[in-house]
């Protein structure tokens, strides 16, 4: 970087944006990197005045100057922005920047340090020998790129020799050099090579969970690799014998080590002599970063969270775990003495001996693990004929809760599994679909849907992906659209396309706008306008406001109602958190329909729409009156000019009064997405606490040749905050929710509700 360069930028102030922001008919997505002079910045924050709330800063890609509330604004040190711009994907890049580790990795990386990178959809060892700027000036900041050489198997798969634009930034072999942004680089892992880059022929790559060979005292034993993050400036690597109990690793050198694959066929016999490893030992080995675990705490107490964090730590000689607890019961934010290793909430992190970590018995639905992925050798055993009702209360746990549970996730299948599992789990208000004609002739598409999909999933809890897989192709047959088997698609466009021009269903809605033809639909989006007052709405004040806004009534009451929320795309969210309602009152929606008067309670006999604003009169936004109360309500001033206009109101009502009835629905499931990928809440019982969790891609197990791992895990806690006050959810942090809570109110994407008493008649 040119001096100039750098004097000007020690004068400037970084930023990454962490939500949409609008500016003028487009907006700007979150990862988008932003800067502004630290004068600006101090003049703006500090002073006699109030702070401000917004910051006029520029978006440094586009070199446009826009202004952003400072609450969607992240400060960032040069040398992370530098490092964060060299990944041309706002999303991409803003995934690498909540995943902090390594980001910090990245900022303590030197030239000559040895590493693993991404190339060509596999990892090969390098060395670095390049970090800094390629001369880049097409943005106000130079990004900052690895030159790195490729070592072993991926020298020759470059495509440099360290000169890149006619300028030479390291030497390497012809065609072994690379220039990569900082989330294509592991910086930690990387088998140790020698002086020619080669791997240890005898050890060969070797990976955690790698079984292998080695001797004792002459003695022939048997164990699992565990890496630790520093083994290749030691040369060794952490092993867990197949015969121990108490759980102790063992550092071996690299080169006494034999990976099983190439053990001698009378070691083999000796290997296999040995005594197996217990259930125990396997499940300590299989833990890694972002693993669940487990760990005994105070007086027995057992503390849950994730490995954060994996490797050695000064004048302890164990491998020691970064754990970021469920709940306060830590004592650090990721950093000891000093030195940061990951990033929690304060009281959330806790250092301890990996061998004192237990997988978290909660996510384990069996002995084994990992869990297995079953193989059908026949398309007629995923095959389930006949009629299975839902599950509800213990036997939906019984039968759903678990890994390999729910339906098992394949190539941006999460819109259509978790759109399924919400729909078919445990509900039946739409089972019609999977019995009544179809409009196909052969029925196929039906046959898959009920006897692949729904009774499977309701019978023994599990989909697995080919069975999803082959609605898919056949859903791409018939609408023509290639991208059905590869591409991720919005829940809306699978829901209508199955439900409308593939089985014919009745439209779920019948809407009415005033002096126009009922319109018919399968989903609802939210329409209104954002309004100050509405800092945390839940979803009865949002549907008024969009009836209001558009001026609809509800034709009919309709046996199920999938709302989506008001967001643009799989990101922008028009409101931070938004307040399942558990039970929608639609009675004010229904265009023929006697209602209550706002006032009084006796029957309401006129609407006026100019009143709905108008929180003196009532907390409800719709407002209607009974004949006298609707005069005396407009004989204010302020209400004169207003235009009440009569209600239709059933004949019967009219010779008799009545107790007006409410016309409610229930909630049954909600879909959220966060980062374009999508999972489902569904409530399977009567109690406040019955909501399960379910995501289809929950975790992996294997690399390119593996699967996902689906997985269903009950949420109680989600109850917890349904009963808040409504000041409480708004002082909320979304990062300190418990558990899940925080994908249901603040990554809501839709709503689907039910009415058990329409769905005899539908």
């Amino acid at each position: 970087m040119a001096q100039d360069s750098r004097e000007v930028d020690d004068f400037l102030m970084y930023f990454i944006l962490l939500e949409k922001v609008p500016v003028g008919n487009r907006t700007i997505e979150p990862g988008r990197l932003c800067c502004m002079s630290e004068e600006s910045y101090l003049q703006s924050v500090t002073g006699d005045q109030s702070p401000a709330q917004s910051l006029s800063v520029t978006v440094i890609e586009e070199n446009v100057s826009i202004d952003v509330d400072v609450n969607v604004l992240q400060p960032l040190s040069q040398r992370k922005a530098a490092l964060l711009l060299a990944i041309r994907s706002p999303t991409e890049r803003f995934n690498c920047f909540l995943e902090r580790g390594l980001l910090e990795q990245a900022v303590q990386a030197e030239v000559g340090q040895r590493v693993l990178v991404e190339h060509e959809q596999k990892l090969f060892p390098a060395l670095i020998h390049h970090v800094d700027n390629t001369l880049d000036t097409s943005t106000l900041l130079p990004p900052v790129y690895f030159g790195v050489e490729l070592e072993g198997e991926g020298e020759g798969r470059g495509n440099m020799d360290g000169t890149y634009k006619g300028v030479t930034f390291f030497k390497c072999k012809k065609n072994s050099g690379l220039l990569l942004p900082f989330n294509k680089v592991i910086f930690s892992g990387a088998p140790p090579s020698d002086d020619t880059g080669s791997t240890n022929p005898q050890s060969g790559s070797v990976n955690r969970g790698d079984k292998v060979s080695y001797f004792v005292e002459d003695s022939l034993k048997r164990g699992i690799v565990v890496f630790s993050s520093n083994q290749s400036a030691t040369g060794f690597v952490e092993v867990l014998p197949e015969e121990t109990t108490s759980g102790d690793l063992l550092k071996i050198p690299l080169d006494s080590i034999v990976k099983e694959e190439v053990t001698t066929s009378d070691d083999q016999s000796l290997v296999q002599d040995g005594k197996s490893a217990s259930n125990e030992e396997q499940r300590k080995a299989d833990l890694e970063v972002d693993s669940l675990v487990q760990i005994r705490y105070k007086e027995g107490e057992l503390a849950f969270g994730i490995i954060r964090w994996l490797g050695y730590m000064p004048q302890k000689e164990d491998v020691m775990a970064g754990v970021e607890l469920e709940e306060d019961k830590g004592c650090n934010d990721g950093s000891w003495c000093g030195q940061r290793y990951f990033f929690c909430p304060p009281r959330r992190g806790l250092f301890v001996k990996l061998k004192a970590c237990q997988p978290d018995t909660r996510f384990l639905s069996s002995g084994d693990f990992p869990p297995k992925s079953p193989k059908h050798s026949k398309d007629d055993d995923r095959r389930v004929p006949g009629k299975v009702p839902p599950l509800q209360g213990a036997a939906a746990v019984d039968i759903l809760e678990g890994d390999m549970k729910g339906i098992q996730g394949h190539c941006n299948s999460c819109y259509m599994d978790a759109a399924l599992f919400s729909l078919f789990s445990c509900s039946s208000v739409l089972d019609s679909l999977l019995f009544k004609p179809s409009t196909l002739p052969d029925g196929k598409i039906q046959e898959t849907l009920r006897e692949k999909i729904v009774n499977p999933l309701r019978k023994n809890g599990f989909v697995s992906a080919d069975s999803v897989m082959t609605l898919r192709c056949q859903l791409k047959e018939e609408s023509q659209c290639p991208s059905f088997t590869t591409s991720e698609k919005d829940p809306e466009e699978f829901l209508n396309l199955i439900m409308h021009r593939i089985l014919g269903a009745d439209p779920l809605l019948k809407l009415q706008c005033e002096g126009q033809r009922v319109q018919e639909c399968y989903c609802y989006q939210i329409f209104i306008e954002k309004q100050q007052e509405m800092t945390v709405p839940n979803v009865q004040q949002l549907l008024e406001q969009s009836f209001h806004h558009s001026g609809l009534k509800l034709a009919e009451v309709p046996s199920c109602f999938i709302i989506q929320m008001p967001r643009f795309g799989k990101e922008y969210k028009m409101f931070s958190k938004i307040v399942p309602s558990l039970e929608l009152d639609i009675t004010d929606l229904l265009s023929d329909g006697p209602r209550e008067c706002v006032v009084c309670g006796n029957l309401a006999t006129h609407e006026c729409a100019e009143c709905f604003k108008d929180v003196i009169l009532s907390d409800h936004g719709l407002k209607q009156y009974c004949l006298v109360c609707c005069k005396q309500v407009h004989s204010h001033r302020k209400r004169k000019g207003h235009r009440p206009v009569p209600l239709k109101i059933p004949e019967g009502f009219l010779k008799t009064p009545n107790k007006i009835p409410r016309e409610t629905l229930e909630l049954f499931a909600v879909l959220s997405i966060e980062t374009s990928h999508y999972v489902s809440f569904v409530k399977y019982g009567t109690e406040k606490g019955s909501w399960m969790f379910f995501d289809s891609m929950a975790d992996r197990f294997g690399g390119e040749d593996g699967y996902n791992i689906p997985r269903v895990a009950l949420c109680p806690e989600v109850a917890t905050y349904l009963a808040a006050p409504l000041s409480d959810l708004m002082n909320q942090n979304p990062r300190e929710m418990k558990g899940v809570a925080k994908r249901l109110f603040c990554d809501a994407y839709m709503y689907m509700y039910q009415s058990k008493r329409m769905a005899l008649y539908k």
